[in-house]
């Protein structure tokens, strides 16, 4: 093997949405996970028609490296779709597919090697950039087309292990619809103050550090706030099958902020959150997440809160809402699939996760594999 420059294997490519044939659905951002994701622009009135086209099997970066965590936002295109993305990003292909195979390529993109690389050769001042003649300058090692065959398959193998589980996912997901709009037609309601009450020990002791935030996803996070100078003995502690409340936003992110904790060791989390936990037997504390989970629930609880900056749901309001009650025996059925999820997201973002860090070590495989042949 020896080393030859990236820009012998790749070409750029510049193709517009000129006659808009792809709408709003095609548009995508750009993560530095590696990934297209979601967009979070408001498309509302845009027109597409400057926007670039990345075709499959294609690679999308944004030269900027600014304030991104030292990682480099790219990702590459697995579907068999095209996409949208802003005219600001770059987008190119392998053009020399006999001797390097794109799947190949994003494994070595997805290694903190890379990162590392483009963020040392950005350049700039206010704003650093990778750029594409930066990119084309990267020398790489290739292993011969087999090799890199063997050890993408390998690499692909455990992206269809993540794509069963998220398939199982779906499923459980619609089940849990369907048995909740029945319980919602059929059940009498129940007012949430009648099933939660508000608790609030503090972390007196200063004993417990790890502290908490919740997002809109309604999962637990480790907090992003700089604790530094912060009193921890004044947070809040919370226990396993407790509820996290946040009556902040509600109404601007159009979402009720709350989340079931579900791990055997307690935490800590922010003294403006409202610890819940239940307080009958004829609820599960899975169910109500189940019923909070819900896009209809979130709107609700848009609609009723206040009209202060900061579009609260204070804590008394949010114990009026009523919602359906129905058996043990029936919660606990569809709970069964609640605990599915939380377990199969659980392996999903292991997955995921083990995916990314096994890129280093594939890419390192190969090239030893080739350098003993």
């Amino acid at each position: 093997m020896r080393l030859n420059k990236l820009g012998n294997y790749i070409e750029l490519l510049d193709l517009r949405n000129k006659d808009n044939a792809l709408g709003k659905d095609a548009v995508v951002g750009i993560s530095t996970q590696k990934e297209f994701i979601p967009t979070k622009a408001d498309l509302e009135g845009v027109n597409l028609a400057s926007y670039k086209i990345v075709p499959p099997h294609c690679f999308a970066f944004v030269a900027d490296t600014s304030r991104r965590g030292d990682k480099m936002s790219l990702a590459y295109n697995k579907t068999n779709k095209n996409l949208l993305v802003s005219s600001i990003s770059t987008i190119f292909r392998v053009s020399n597919t006999e001797e390097l195979l794109s799947d190949y390529l994003y494994m070595y993109f997805n290694r903190p090697e890379f990162d590392r690389y483009a963020r040392f050769n950005s350049w700039g001042s206010a704003r650093e950039t990778f750029s594409w003649d930066d990119m084309c300058d990267i020398e790489i090692d290739l292993p011969s087309i087999e090799t890199q065959q063997k050890y993408v398959d390998i690499y692909k193998s455990m992206q269809e292990n993540q794509k069963v589980y998220e398939k199982g996912l779906e499923d459980l997901n619609k089940l849990i619809v369907i048995s909740l709009e029945q319980f919602k037609h059929k059940c009498k309601r129940v007012a949430v103050g009648k099933l939660l009450e508000d608790v609030d020990i503090r972390n007196s002791d200063g004993k417990i550090s790890n502290v908490q935030g919740i997002n809109i996803e309604k999962t637990f996070i480790p907090s992003v706030a700089n604790l530094s100078s912060t009193d921890l003995t004044k947070y809040k502690i919370i226990q396993k099958n407790q509820f996290a409340y946040s009556a902040m936003q509600t109404g601007r992110d159009e979402c009720i902020r709350i989340a079931l904790f579900h791990e055997e060791e307690p935490a800590i989390i922010s003294p403006a959150y409202s610890v819940l936990q239940t307080k009958t037997d004829d609820v599960l504390a899975e169910y109500i997440m189940l019923w909070f989970s819900r896009s209809e629930s979130d709107r609700y609880g848009w609609f009723i809160s206040d009209s202060s900056i900061r579009a609260s749901l204070e804590l008394s309001r949010f114990y009026e809402i009523e919602i359906p009650l129905p058996s043990l025996e029936e919660q606990e059925a569809v709970v069964s699939f609640y605990n599915s999820i939380y377990l199969i997201k659980s392996n999903i973002s292991k997955l995921s996760d083990l995916s990314k860090n096994i890129c280093p070590i594939l890419i390192k495989g190969s090239l030893e594999e080739a350098a003993k042949t």
